[in-house]
């Protein structure tokens, strides 16, 4: 069923996809961070008694209209983690790839869980996405960067658009001839992009909401336009906006009500997205 959305418990839902029938799967499941997540959506409005000080010496008062939250507590990460991904294992197709979003506090007990399941010689790439925003505490090096763990089911035959990635800029282009220079190299395995900022067209205000561009390359390198894309910790829903751009199709599960009203928000104009267990169509 593509280009729908679930609402619900991501692993019975699963269980009711048939097998081999994915092309993609990108997950950013919750990172364990022992924290309940959140973002405060707040606006500003002129006040001669306002709590900030903007331009010119002119007070706003900070008015709170919303927030969002998620809990990323969990007793035993991998053992939710574990049938999750072993369904994900059983729905690829035989070129299929899973892009698995970690940070450091719990990427190496994943590897091992993934390694289990999908086999060592299945592992492609650990991905680094470097990004340079927020505090800098004083008692150890800034944590900046997430990790993605790249798995093939056959390691001899998978998808890997070479040509249509999104070149970048060499960093000393003087140091090879005018056409390459023009043509820009293919990326590494560290990817630097910036994070969803405060003031970005693409913020939906959805506690940690992934870029787009980085979103897009992973589609782009592995997929190919028709095929399915599967986001099972769907979150805002970045994936499906992304297949949406690059003619692919996707599936979206989540079991968080707001998530599931930011997704209504962002597809409020594409009425053939089906809704499964939200209710009416948005």
């Amino acid at each position: 069923m593509p280009n729908h959305i679930y609402f619900g418990d991501n692993l019975p839902i699963l269980q009711t996809l048939p097998s081999a029938s994915i092309d993609l799967i990108y997950i950013d499941p919750p990172f364990n961070t022992g924290k309940t997540q959140a973002r405060t959506q707040i606006k500003t409005e002129h006040s001669e008694n306002g709590d900030r000080l903007g331009f010119q010496g002119k007070r706003y008062e900070t008015i709170k209209i919303g927030s969002k939250t998620y809990n990323d507590i969990f007793d035993d990460f991998l053992a939710f983690l574990e049938p999750r991904l072993v369904e994900a294992y059983r729905l690829l197709k035989p070129h299929g790839s899973l892009y698995f979003h970690i940070d450091y506090r719990e990427v190496h007990y994943c590897k091992v869980l993934l390694d289990q399941i999908f086999g060592r010689e299945s592992f492609i790439n650990e991905i680094i996405w470097a990004y340079d925003y927020g505090g800098r505490p004083k008692t150890r090096w800034p944590a900046k960067h997430d990790n993605i763990l790249w798995y093939a089911m056959d390691p001899r035959n998978y998808v890997f658009n070479y040509d249509e990635i999104e070149r970048i800029p060499y960093m000393a282009p003087g140091l090879v001839d005018p056409e390459k220079a023009a043509r820009g190299k293919l990326p590494t395995d560290t990817w630097w992009h910036t994070i969803v900022g405060t003031n970005s067209k693409e913020k939906t205000g959805y506690p940690t909401q992934k870029p787009r561009g980085v979103i897009d390359r992973i589609i782009t390198a592995s997929s190919r336009p028709g095929d399915t894309v599967l986001d099972f910790f769907a979150g805002s829903g970045t994936v499906g906006e992304s297949c949406l751009a690059l003619g692919r199709q996707f599936i979206l599960i989540d079991n968080n009500p707001q998530a599931l009203e930011v997704m209504a928000k962002r597809f409020h104009d594409r009425p053939d997205i089906g809704w499964v267990g939200w209710g009416a169509k948005p």
